[in-house]
């Protein structure tokens, strides 16, 4: 995507949130008999909708730095990442089905660390009531694989690739997301030299498996000296 579309897309989300703050403050500033608790609650709006543009800024800068190359390179078990992803995100009455193994690939372990919560993110959100959740780690075929199911509604093979477009959904979310998270795993994925693989599931819902480049024994070998 160019940088121009980008910024447009950008801007447009923004005006939403933008254009809601303002009303809410000309509708209390019009309105003489606006008391205490009528100003709290607009505040209150405003200020949820400024927690959503800080969540929209901060997944475009996610976006723009993953583009941008690598700025640190070391080793990461994709083992842990999950378990952090995991343990950071509210599943939702949702069962989860772990198996996590040692998986060690190299790159930026903040980068790696948004892949997996974004991952998990999507999961959770686009489910159903009493759904299922499952993530895997392994290492097989000299990659590092990083694994992501979830049951939900259909997925369309001829969809796949709108949903890693920035700004596109399918289906509403139990979320609030931009609409930016899996072009944000697509990116973190192709600045690892990361094959990423999308496959629609026969009952609903997505697997997503991301296989990393496996450290090479040279570099473990120095890692452990």
């Amino acid at each position: 995507m160019s940088g121009e579309r980008f910024a447009a897309y950008v801007a447009h989300e923004l005006r939403s949130p933008l254009a809601a703050q303002r009303a809410l403050l000309e509708l209390a500033l019009a309105d003489p008999g606006a008391d205490v608790a009528c100003w709290r609650e607009i505040g209150e709006d405003v200020l949820g909708a400024c927690r959503r543009q800080e969540r929209l800024l901060e997944a475009c800068l996610t976006l723009a730095r993953s583009e941008g190359g690598l700025a640190r390179c070391e080793p990461v078990d994709l083992a842990a990442v999950a378990a952090e992803a995991l343990r950071a995100h509210d599943l939702g009455g949702l069962e989860s089905v772990v198996v996590l193994e040692p998986a060690w690939a190299t790159g930026d372990p903040d980068l790696l660390e948004r892949l997996a919560a974004n991952l998990v993110s999507n999961a959770v959100g686009h489910n159903i009531v009493g759904g299922r959740i499952e993530v895997a780690t392994r290492t097989e075929s000299r990659r590092a694989h990083f694994t992501v199911a979830n049951s939900g509604p259909l997925v369309p093979a001829c969809e796949l690739e709108r949903l890693f477009q920035p700004f596109k959904r399918l289906h509403s979310s139990r979320g609030d997301g931009v609409g930016l998270g899996l072009a944000i795993v697509q990116a973190i994925a192709g600045a690892h030299d990361a094959a990423l693989t999308a496959t629609p599931r026969p009952g609903g819902g997505l697997g997503i498996d991301v296989a990393f480049p496996v450290r090479t024994l040279t570099t473990e070998g120095a890692a452990a000296g």
